[in-house]
């Protein structure tokens, strides 16, 4: 398991639920093309799982 997600929206949010747009928030994400570096713990990761048809993820340790 890496250290660190990297996480970028691929999707808009616009009409996606409420909760969804929520946790894109949540991510630091919003707009299509913004990317975070998010610590890989299961917090995370299920805030991901909640979006994943919004954003596009990778592993990699942060150097």
């Amino acid at each position: 398991m890496s250290e660190f997600l990297q996480v970028r929206q691929v999707r808009s949010q616009i009409g996606s639920k409420p909760k969804h747009r929520g946790t894109l928030k949540a991510l630091g994400l919003g707009r299509i093309g913004k990317s975070r570096v998010l610590p890989d713990r299961p917090e995370i990761r299920g805030m991901i799982a909640r979006v994943s048809h919004l954003v596009e993820v990778s592993e990699g340790e942060e150097g």
